[in-house]
């Protein structure tokens, strides 16, 4: 009866095992390999982390990176952005507190065509 302990995890990582790449044709063997399966998992996690940093330092180091949201060019950009942001919500607070006062003074004149609901064009805060 074989021993209960002899297949662990680790003994079966460092087992050994030969890929053989062959051509089907002539079944000539192309490529052959000896590797473990602790060397593959190696091999596999060293590419992916490759990839990955070779896309980060694509995005990061190249103009790729204007094209991501919440990447502005520089801080003088940023900065504009948010100047005319402010500026665009004090013209609309400017242009309700218009809306209101020619709405109150079409109902002093008693003109026609006045909204009666006026729930909408109340005071911003």
């Amino acid at each position: 009866m074989p021993e209960a302990n002899s297949n662990t995890t680790l003994k079966r990582l460092r087992n050994h095992y030969r890929m053989v790449i062959m051509n089907d044709d002539t079944f000539e063997e192309v490529i052959k390999f000896r590797l473990s399966r602790l060397s593959a998992y190696i091999a596999l996690s060293t590419t992916f982390l490759l990839m990955i940093g070779l896309a980060v330092a694509l995005l990061v180091f190249t103009p790729l990176r204007y094209y991501m949201p919440g990447a502005s060019a520089n801080t003088d950009t940023r900065r504009e952005l948010q100047t005319l942001k402010m500026r665009t919500d004090s013209l609309e607070q400017a242009l309700k507190y218009k809306d209101v006062y020619l709405n109150g003074i079409k109902q002093v004149l008693g003109a026609d065509d006045v909204l009666r609901d006026t729930a909408s064009l109340k005071m911003p805060k």
